[in-house]
């Protein structure tokens, strides 16, 4: 059974960061900085009340609610049944903050077209470069406490083809498997309680032989990566870092603010403030930081107007209980 914490500090962690960035998604650096993110807003882009998170939030508890069934986190998940979550996500709001259902990725809206349809759920995803968008990404964070991902030692190859067959569900390129494999080498890092910069060394130690030497897809992705994976990402300047939509920008804006904030705070603010993508880069990196500050790491002043939190945290200790 998995620590009820760290559940709850992964869901709800990665729904705060998401919160903070949906009422400035889209708006650019220089209005961040002119007007930077303290706390939770209220309306703004998607006029919603403080407190809500997007669909980047939504598509991780429907992957957490697959993961929570009867051993879901034992051997093959039930993309089916992850699949259905997805539909009834995009069509009937469900696993949504206010009964609404908003901000859809292009690519994500494709694929559950094909679901509709009866398209298999690892075929679904659109697979060419242009569908790199980081929609696989931003919900992927459950994964980390599959059995095959916690297992010691870690099967590399089992894990890659797990993180392949969950993120094709939407994204089909091994370019996004790639950035969810890559994210969740870190997660099992920060679970096993390592600080961050320790999780970010482990994740190269583990990741850049096994792409050196493997025959996977992933192997020919991997200079799109090259700053997350030769380690100069964390010295490089701000204005170096993108925050568009792309899941290579996503990841590396993600870990860039992980590894130079010391707070969980300090690090969802810092990705959030890098404007664009907000809400998204508020969530992957909001994942991790819950992750590696723990639930206590999580100001209560963001926590009290969080919405459907209590909803959150019952879904989290169902997660950690699953077996």
């Amino acid at each position: 059974m998995l620590l009820p914490s760290a559940a709850r500090a992964a869901l709800l962690g990665l729904a705060v960061g998401d919160a903070l960035g949906v009422p400035v998604e889209f708006r650019s650096r220089d209005e961040r900085r002119r007007d930077p993110v303290t706390g939770l807003r209220a309306y703004g882009t998607h006029d919603q009340p403080a407190g809500t998170w997007s669909d980047d939030a939504s598509l991780t508890f429907c992957l957490a609610e697959t993961l929570a069934r009867p051993a879901g986190l034992l051997g093959a998940p039930d993309l089916a049944d992850f699949a259905r979550r997805c539909i009834n996500w995009l069509d009937n709001a469900y696993w949504t903050a206010t009964a609404e259902t908003f901000d859809v990725g292009n690519a994500t809206r494709a694929a559950i077209g094909r679901l509709r349809k009866g398209v298999e759920p690892t075929k679904a995803g659109p697979r060419t470069q242009a569908d790199n968008g980081n929609g696989a990404l931003m919900r992927i964070l459950p994964l980390a406490f599959h059995q095959t991902w916690r297992a010691k030692p870690l099967d590399l190859d089992a894990a890659w083809a797990l993180t392949a067959a969950v993120a094709s569900v939407t994204h089909g390129h091994p370019r996004s498997t790639l950035g969810c494999f890559l994210y969740l080498l870190v997660a099992r890092g920060l679970l096993a309680g390592l600080p961050p910069a320790a999780a970010y060394a482990q994740m190269m130690a583990a990741a850049n032989p096994w792409l050196r030497h493997g025959s996977i897809p992933a192997a020919v992705e991997d200079i799109y990566y090259r700053r997350v994976l030769d380690g100069s990402l964390p010295a490089l300047l701000e204005a170096e870092i993108e925050s568009s939509g792309y899941v290579v920008h996503t990841l590396e804006a993600a870990l860039w603010c992980l590894l130079n904030q010391t707070s969980y705070a300090a690090t969802v603010l810092a990705a959030v403030n890098l404007g664009r993508d907000t809400d998204t880069t508020g969530a992957v990196a909001g994942g991790l930081a819950g992750l590696a500050y723990g639930e206590v790491g999580l100001p209560a002043e963001w926590l009290g107007p969080l919405a459907r939190r209590a909803d959150i945290e019952e879904l989290a200790e169902r997660l950690a209980a699953a077996k």
